[in-house]
C-alpha cells in the first residue's frame, strides 16, 4: 500500500525534485557519507532504500569506487536514475517488501525510512538485520521524537512519522546494532536527525553516542 500517497507524491515532484538533488557531491551529507564510506571496502556493496534519482547518496558512493543497488518505487524517480547511472543496479520496489535478500557492507535509508508509519517502521528492524553483514553499517534518518509531521514539497504534503530515541536504541540492539552515532537535529546538515549504527555478531544492546 502506498501510505500516505508518498510514493505517488513523489512521483508527481519528480522533476522538481531532482533538478535540486541531482547537483553532485552532497555539501550537507558529506561527513555522514564519509563515516559510511570508511566502513565499506573498495569494490564493497552499498544498499541505498529510496534511492530517488540516485543523487547525492548512490552517486557519492559510486564516485568513490563502491558498489550500488538502489531501490525506489517511483517510477519517475528510477527512471533517471537508470539514465544517470546505466552501470548501477536500480531496483523498481517498496522497501516494505523487498524482491531480494542479501547482505550488504552497508545499508543506507536516508529520508526515506521516516515516511513509513510507526508499525512499519518497526517491521523495518529485522530486515535491516538480515541485510546488513556482520561489521556493515546502518545510516538512516528520523525525527527528533515520536509524533508524526508533515512537509509540503513543491506544493504536494508528505507526512513523516518518528518512534523514540528510546525505542530506536532499543529495536537497533535487539537486531544486533550497536549505535555509533545519533545525532538529533545537526543544524549543519538541514536539521536532520541522524543514526549510524554498526552490526555487531552478538547483537548486543548499545547505548547511543551523543556527538
Amino acid at each position: 500500500m502506498d501510505t500516505d500517497g508518498v510514493i505517488a507524491g513523489y512521483a508527481r515532484i519528480a522533476d522538481w525534485f531532482l533538478a535540486r538533488r541531482h547537483a553532485g557531491e552532497p555539501p550537507m551529507e558529506r561527513p555522514y557519507l564519509e563515516a559510511v564510506l570508511a566502513g565499506v571496502p573498495a569494490g564493497g556493496t552499498v544498499l541505498d532504500l529510496g534511492c530517488g534519482g540516485g543523487e547525492p547518496m548512490a552517486g557519492f558512493f559510486c564516485r568513490h569506487g563502491r558498489r550500488v543497488v538502489g531501490l525506489d518505487a517511483a517510477w519517475p524517480m528510477l527512471a533517471a536514475g537508470r539514465r544517470r547511472f546505466p552501470d548501477m543496479a536500480l531496483v523498481a520496489a517498496d522497501m516494505r517488501r523487498l524482491p531480494f535478500r542479501g547482505r550488504f557492507e552497508a545499508v543506507v535509508a536516508w529520508d526515506s525510512f521516516f515516511h513509513l508509519p510507526y508499525e512499519d517502521q518497526r517491521g523495518m528492524f529485522p530486515v535491516f538485520g538480515e541485510l546488513v553483514a556482520p561489521g556493515g553499517l546502518l545510516l538512516f534518518t528520523t525525527g527528533p521524537a515520536h509524533g508524526r509531521s508533515d512537509g509540503v514539497m513543491d506544493g504536494v504534503r508528505f507526512a513523516h512519522y518518528s518512534l523514540s530515541a528510546e525505542e530506536y536504541g532499543a529495536l537497533l540492539g535487539r537486531f544486533g546494532f550497536t549505535v555509533a552515532l545519533h545525532r538529533v537535529e545537526d543544524t549543519a546538515c538541514g536539521g536532520h536527525t541522524v543514526w549510524l549504527a554498526r552490526k555487531t555478531a552478538q547483537g548486543r544492546t548499545n547505548g547511543a553516542k551523543d556527538a
